[in-house]
């Protein structure tokens, strides 16, 4: 595992577990991307990134990884959550940075009705302004 996958993960998983928002926006990168399901457009930039995954961060509920898989600056983390009153499971597919952030991150969520059911409560909180 290269020295900066191995730092990034560490402080990723501090930074899940006490839903530190000020943490998540200080992991990313300037120009980061991420590919939020259900859209095929990717989110771009630290501040559009980071308010997203701050509203995800909130919503989800039981979340906890399972299996992790690095290959060099790539990381495979394996997930599941409870949206409301659904289960459901992931992977987050990140791309790590030579200076340690968050540059790509890549989101699979199944099944279609808890996607749904996130990507409405998402949707309403980002119209809220949250």
């Amino acid at each position: 595992m290269a020295a900066d996958a191995r730092v990034f993960l560490e402080r990723w998983h501090k930074i899940i577990a006490e839903r530190d928002r000020a943490g998540m926006e200080a992991i990313l990168s300037e120009d980061v991307v991420m590919g939020a399901p259900p859209h095929w457009k990717k989110l771009e930039g630290k501040p559009m990134v980071s308010r997203v995954l701050g509203i995800i961060l909130n919503t989800f509920e039981e979340f906890a990884y399972h299996r992790e898989w690095i290959e060099g600056s790539e990381l495979a983390l394996e997930f599941t959550a409870r949206v409301g009153r659904l289960n459901l499971h992931g992977i987050d597919l990140i791309s790590v940075d030579d200076a340690g952030q968050m540059k790509k991150l890549d989101v699979m969520i199944r099944p279609l009705n808890a996607l749904t059911e996130l990507a409405n409560i998402v949707g309403t909180k980002i119209a809220e302004g949250a």
